[in-house]
């Protein structure tokens, strides 16, 4: 399997309860409307959250700021994504959800690629 991971600021213009709201109730439902034409197989949305926290692991190590949040979208292959955004009903799918995230997401302070994994332990 392969994965996309989007690492999320929001706009500046947009309020942190108004992000997380419309990322969750509005973005989401879409993008579970829009998973059969992508050819996803799974979606997670992982909101920030403990801003002290997240405040010390930033300034113990020097980092840049936390993302507001990640997104994590699963494949079965490359090819899969690859044919999904050949695909008319797949890059017609793929434009509505790069349209609605233009509404909350800054997209020159977030960051995406695709991965694999390589689990190392799993103790659940």
């Amino acid at each position: 399997m392969v994965k996309l991971v989007y690492c999320l600021r929001r706009r500046a213009d947009v309020s942190p309860e108004e992000f997380y709201r419309y990322w969750l109730d509005i973005h989401g439902p879409k993008v579970k409307n829009a998973a059969e034409a992508m050819r996803a197989l799974r979606y997670v949305q992982s909101h920030t959250c403990e801003a002290e926290l997240n405040q010390a692991f930033v300034a113990s190590r020097g980092l840049a700021p936390a993302y507001d949040g990640i997104t994590e979208v699963w494949w079965n292959s490359i090819e899969d994504v690859k044919a999904a955004m050949a695909s008319p009903v797949g890059a017609e799918a793929m434009a509505m959800l790069l349209k609605d995230e233009s509404q909350f997401i800054d997209f020159s302070q977030s960051r995406v690629f695709m991965t694999t994994e390589h689990l190392i332990f799993d103790l659940s």
